[in-house]
Order: C-alpha cells, then structure tokens, then sequence
C-alpha cells in the first residue's frame, strides 16, 4: 500500500478490511497504462464491510505483489 492510498483511507474513513473486500467483491472497470513507465494498472469497484462502494487503483508490483496505488468512495 502507497503513503498516498493509506492517506486516502483515513480521509474517506476505510479500513484496511475495507480495501481487501472491496478486492475481492469488486470487479476490474478498465485497465489503464501508466504514460511515464507504461506499467498497467487497474481501476476496480467493490464494497466495503458495511456495503459501501469503493473504488480501488492497483498495480502488480516488481516481486508480482499486488500494489494499492490509491483508494476512494465513488
């Protein structure tokens, strides 16, 4: 997880629970290429614990780990 994701989810009061059933029940919206390193990552919608949506920007990383650029509720 990126200082600026866990940034973001403290400002939009989402726990680190949150982020990881917003993985699994979410869903892949699109794929995007990153304009400077063109690294793909992935925009994905899913929900919280209490059934909120959240909005998921993710990364496979160097050592093939998942990597949470950015969190937000749409």
């Amino acid at each position: 997880m990126t200082l600026h994701a866990e940034e973001e989810m403290s400002d939009d009061n989402l726990s680190i629970y949150d982020i990881e059933q917003g993985v699994f029940t979410g869903e892949i919206l699109e794929r995007q290429k990153d304009r400077v390193t063109a690294e793909s990552k992935y925009r994905i919608r899913g929900f919280t614990l209490d059934g909120g949506k959240v909005e998921i920007i993710a990364k496979l990383g160097l050592t093939g780990k998942v990597v949470i650029i950015t969190v937000y509720v749409p």
